[in-house]
């Protein structure tokens, strides 16, 4: 499925469509959708790793067109390493996707979110918890 960026990846302000596409139930791959499609980022689904409460900035729900019956993905972006237990996953910068309209956003947790979850969680974290 392809997105409009509402608004730029951080770090990546010419990019402007992105392709969204299932690895798994808790993987997606994201990629920059021109010729050279750099760069290419692997995404998680928070929910499936821990309790992962946002609230969506009213600028992003604007942007995107965001109301109450929208279907919307929320995924965060994962730096793959091998073994896959030292990947990590930044639970502060998510990634919003409106699949209705597909359109997507990303964006900064402030406040009481950015407190609760971490930039570099080890994915190993959750792993322990889900063997414990």
């Amino acid at each position: 499925m392809q997105f409009e960026l509402k608004q730029p990846l951080l770090g990546f302000e010419s990019i402007k469509e992105m392709k969204l596409t299932k690895i798994d139930d808790i993987f997606m791959q994201l990629e920059n959708v021109t010729e050279d499609a750099k760069p290419s980022f692997t995404l998680i689904n928070p929910f499936v790793l821990k309790p992962y409460e946002i609230e969506i900035p009213d600028s992003i729900l604007a942007l995107l067109d965001i109301k109450e019956d929208t279907n919307i993905l929320i995924f965060n972006i994962v730096v793959i390493q091998n073994p896959l237990e030292n990947s990590a996953v930044n639970f502060v910068a998510p990634i919003i996707f409106n699949t209705d309209n597909k359109t997507m956003a990303q964006t900064i947790l402030d406040g009481k979110s950015a407190q609760e979850h971490g930039m570099a969680e080890p994915i190993s974290d959750f792993m322990n918890k889900e063997e414990a």
